[in-house]
């Protein structure tokens, strides 16, 4: 049965606690500040921190910056393996009941939107089938994504005009031809799976815009070529999230010859800033989120008193 949609707790177990936010905001740090504070464990909701070797340009938290601290569904996918929402809702509930087991609080961090929704709310996901998809994708390869956006508007006109692009396109059709069902009454609601408190970093736009720019030169500085070269040669492009993350996509045109470094760090800039403000739109539509001051001194003092 699902919990209610409030934070409390609900015989004696405790709260999720979610540090939500825009990229760049902190919210891997104040995690490990929580976890200190609260004897927790920190389970990753950054989609692209899944993969083993996207250290530079997903900013991945380092062991020394973990300060001995567990982190929990970090570096748990090769490149070239499709990250899934239905499968880090099942893992990410499995950690977090294994950490309440062991007394201890879990502190979920990170600013993938769905994936912290799939964590923390009633969310079912609906299965696949590899010969509808197959087929579905012959027919968008042979007439285009028009015809297809055509029936998703009669059977599901909610999705048709959310979705823009032909891979969720194709899905949304899979499983409305699977269940009967519009892929759109699958979206969440707001209603916690388990009592969760959530707290979001309210940032200064233009600070954080400046921090974004002066993060994607470092980790240029620090590498970020070599490290998609070397994951290049790993199956990079094979995957189907993988190549797509920020920096990464950039960075493989250097490669190629497309572009040149400082090119790609500019257009990592800009996708990062514009994947900030969708982040901050996503998460601003959440009224349970408590939002604190990114740069508040007692920011972990505060946050702490949330969670007890």
């Amino acid at each position: 049965m699902a919990a209610s949609s409030g934070s409390g707790s609900a015989g004696g177990q405790p709260p999720v606690i979610a540090v939500v936010g825009p990229t760049g905001s902190g919210k891997s740090d104040l995690a490990v500040d929580l976890a200190l504070e609260l004897d927790g464990e920190v389970v990753n909701a950054d989609a692209m921190q899944f993969y083993r070797g996207m250290d530079i340009g997903t900013a991945k938290i380092t062991e020394a910056e973990r300060r001995g601290v567990p982190h929990h569904l970090l570096d748990i996918l090769d490149v070239n393996e499709e990250a899934s929402v239905s499968d880090f809702q099942r893992r990410a509930r499995a950690a977090i009941a294994d950490i309440h087991r062991r007394g201890r609080r879990a502190i979920l961090a990170g600013g993938s939107g769905l994936y912290v929704r799939a964590a923390l709310d009633v969310l079912e996901f609906p299965g696949t089938d590899p010969e509808i998809r197959a087929r579905l994708e012959r027919e968008n390869d042979a007439a285009g994504t028009g015809p297809l956006l055509e029936r998703l508007q009669d059977v599901d006109p909610v999705s048709a005009a959310r979705l823009g692009d032909a891979r969720r396109i194709i899905r949304a059709l899979e499983v409305f031809e699977l269940t009967g069902r519009p892929f759109s009454s699958f979206m969440p609601s707001r209603e916690y799976f388990q009592p969760a408190v959530q707290i979001g970093l309210d940032v200064d736009r233009d600070v954080l815009k400046e921090r974004l720019a002066d993060r994607v030169h470092r980790m240029v500085d620090h590498g970020l070529l070599a490290e998609v070269e070397r994951l290049d040669a790993a199956g990079l492009r094979r995957g189907r999230t993988a190549p797509r993350a920020l920096g990464y996509a950039q960075f493989l045109k250097v490669l190629d010859g497309e572009a040149d470094v400082a090119q790609a760090a500019e257009e990592t800039i800009v996708a990062t800033r514009q994947f900030a403000r969708r982040q901050l739109t996503w998460f601003r539509a959440d009224p349970r989120i408590t939002w604190l001051g990114w740069r508040d001194p007692d920011l972990a003092a505060k946050a702490a008193a949330l969670c007890r």
